[in-house]
């Protein structure tokens, strides 16, 4: 609704974002123009003004700004105009709201998404809710992170208590999309695929499909429904990674609850298995005892993905 706003996080820089009044999504940094105060200190909310804790310096949810105590006597002949909120480019699209920290190019989701888009589009994201998110603080770095996820070589190991029954051992294809990994993760029941003709296959039915977006969220989509994975670099050994259960808007009835709080429970615990991993690879990686970490050949989306980020940097 008009005024809804979110605080995050992003590249460790705070980001608020907005829906104004006429219905569009904006993004501007969360912090006020007189000062360099945080301008918002809720997660989440909804408002009309946003007046900021120090001085109220206030603008509107058009990032306009408004009024100032004693404005004309303390700056006379200030330019309102030229106090807007500092914005940042914001699009939606496919039921996202997309932005961006470079300011100096035009944001161009198709084309940030390639081959890719038909895919994202397909999720149908609009039609979506959260039903329930969780935020986890992990003392390990974002890339050890979404490497646990584009492999399957650890199931029958790190998991051998939760899903690793559910998926066939160490099988999992991956595709690159420029930047962007799409990986499939064949369940146990693929080979009753073999009996059906090919216009009866489902992939919901016999895969988990994972979105890994360069550099930012992972889409984790199953039968039903999807798990959507942010994660937000703290430190170079320290993630905030934020999971939320998303499901269609017609699902979101009190019959289904039980339902989805268990799907969000599995996928907290089962993931937990993988934090903890993680984190005790950053605790090797201190140690300074391997000068450099081995990909096997079913390896191959980490090593891809890590090229990815060496380009990036570099």
């Amino acid at each position: 609704e008009a005024g809804s706003f979110v605080r995050r996080q992003f590249a460790g820089r705070p980001v608020l974002l907005v829906r104004g009044e006429d219905g569009v999504a904006r993004a501007f940094y969360n912090v006020c123009r007189h000062r360099g105060a945080e301008l918002v200190g809720e997660d989440a909310g909804c408002r009309r003004r946003f007046s900021c804790p120090y001085h109220a310096w206030t603008w509107d949810s058009a990032g306009n700004f408004l009024a100032a105590p004693h404005m004309k006597s303390g700056f006379p002949g200030l330019d309102k105009e030229e106090f807007g909120l500092h914005a940042l480019p914001c699009e939606e699209y496919a039921g996202w709201i997309w932005l961006s920290l470079n300011e100096a190019e035009p944001l161009d989701i198709e084309a940030h998404l390639g081959d890719l888009n038909r895919d994202i589009v397909a999720l149908d994201a609009g039609s979506h809710v959260v039903f329930e998110s969780t935020t986890e603080d992990i003392a390990a770095n974002w890339k050890i992170l979404v490497e646990g996820g584009i492999e399957a070589y650890h199931f029958r190991v790190a998991h051998r208590e939760t899903i690793a029954d559910l998926f066939l051992d160490n099988l999992s294809s991956y595709r690159c999309f420029g930047p962007h990994i799409r990986s499939v993760l064949p369940r146990s029941n693929l080979p009753e695929l073999s009996e059906k003709p090919a216009e009866e296959w489902d992939i919901g039915a016999y895969a988990n499909v994972l979105y890994t977006l360069f550099p930012g969220p992972q889409f984790l989509v199953q039968e039903d429904h999807f798990v959507w994975i942010q994660g937000t670099p703290l430190a170079a050994d320290r993630t905030r990674l934020r999971l939320a259960t998303v499901i269609p808007r017609d699902q979101m009835t009190p019959e289904r609850e039980s339902y989805w709080r268990k799907n969000h429970a599995l996928t907290m615990y089962t993931l937990k298995e993988d934090f903890e991993l993680g984190e005790g690879i950053q605790r090797g990686l201190a140690s300074g005892a391997n000068t450099h970490l081995n990909f096997g050949r079913f390896e191959g989306a980490l090593e891809k993905f890590n090229r990815t980020v060496a380009a990036a940097l570099g």
